[in-house]
């Protein structure tokens, strides 16, 4: 039998149930909302920051490639519709084969030579030894310079006359007289080859090295009780393991080795004879010295497009033989 106060406590609380069983529930939907805002208000700045100082360049530059745009247009503030006029200009200029094909050698001998190096400078860097952290550290003095600081040391160091290297080359009775390296035609781009060679590699160790760090050594210790030591382990374990790394450097690389200008305008500025000129170096001069713009920007978005065509191709590529 129920006590006088329990039975007086449930009483009590049974009203006070119904009560809240009487209220309306609040509705979840305005705090999802709420959220919501806020989000987007937190994205805002950045996406007004794109959309100004990346989007409406990008905007600008293709409206730009369709239409008459020199400095008359600066003064009379009107660029008449040409269509693709400006493209066909471009593509059907003398100096376009030679662009694309100093292009295509520049972008390759950067590539392999940055990987390369870069890689096997991680490998190495991979085993701790002394002074390792120091050495790391101090080649990222190239990518931490400015280009133009670079190129300004890079054309003094190369200089056919009074230039460091030959200097030293002829010290070792190695070259009878000066190398022009800059003023050749068939030395100039590869003198700006080794240069950004020599600039690219840094971000290659860096990439490759942090790739490297991932792979547990619990494989190597399984690889090597299999008798896979050295290159076989390179082969089976680390390359393997690194794949998706080397793509992104790889991407990367080549993306922004296409685009590459200010050291090649800092050396030889796309001569002697446009021997080292590509289609960055000659979009530059048709807009920046010859006020060409809507063909600079025709030449410009050229080079978008072969960037975008590279990076969809070859990241497809990668995934197939990933899943094969």
């Amino acid at each position: 039998m129920a006590s006088p106060l329990t039975t007086t406590a449930t009483a009590a609380r049974v009203p006070t149930r119904a009560a809240a069983a009487a209220e309306p529930a609040r509705p979840r939907g305005g705090r999802r909302r709420r959220e919501s805002v806020y989000q987007w208000l937190f994205l805002l700045p950045a996406a007004a920051y794109l959309a100004l100082f990346f989007g409406y360049p990008v905007v600008k530059n293709l409206v730009m490639s369709f239409q008459d745009y020199g400095t008359a247009t600066f003064y009379t503030g009107e660029a008449p519709w040409v269509g693709l006029q400006n493209y066909a200009k471009v593509l059907s200029s003398s100096i376009f084969t030679t662009a694309v094909l100093n292009t295509a050698l520049f972008t390759a001998g950067s590539i392999a030579g940055q990987f390369v190096i870069g890689l096997a400078l991680a490998v190495f860097f991979r085993r701790r030894f002394p002074l390792s952290g120091l050495l790391r550290s101090l080649l990222l003095l190239p990518w931490l310079l400015p280009l133009i600081a670079s190129g300004a040391v890079w054309k003094w160091i190369l200089d056919k006359d009074s230039g460091a290297l030959n200097q030293f080359l002829e010290a070792l009775h190695l070259v009878p007289n000066g190398v022009p390296w800059l003023t050749s035609t068939s030395l100039a781009l590869i003198a700006v080859v080794g240069v950004n060679i020599w600039i690219g590699i840094p971000f290659n160790v860096t990439i490759l090295y942090g790739g490297l760090q991932d792979i547990p050594d619990e494989l190597y210790e399984a690889a090597a009780l299999d008798g896979a030591t050295g290159w076989r382990a390179f082969r089976h374990v680390t390359w393997p393991m690194l794949r998706p790394v080397v793509n992104v450097v790889l991407v990367l690389g080549v993306v922004y080795t296409l685009k590459v200008l200010d050291i090649i305008l800092a050396l030889t500025g796309g001569g002697p004879a446009n021997s080292s000129q590509t289609i960055a170096t000659e979009s530059y001069a048709l807009s920046f010295q010859e006020f060409r713009f809507g063909e600079g920007s025709a030449l410009g978005n050229i080079l978008v497009l072969i960037s975008l065509v590279f990076a969809v191709v070859y990241l497809r590529a990668s995934r197939r033989s990933v899943e094969d």
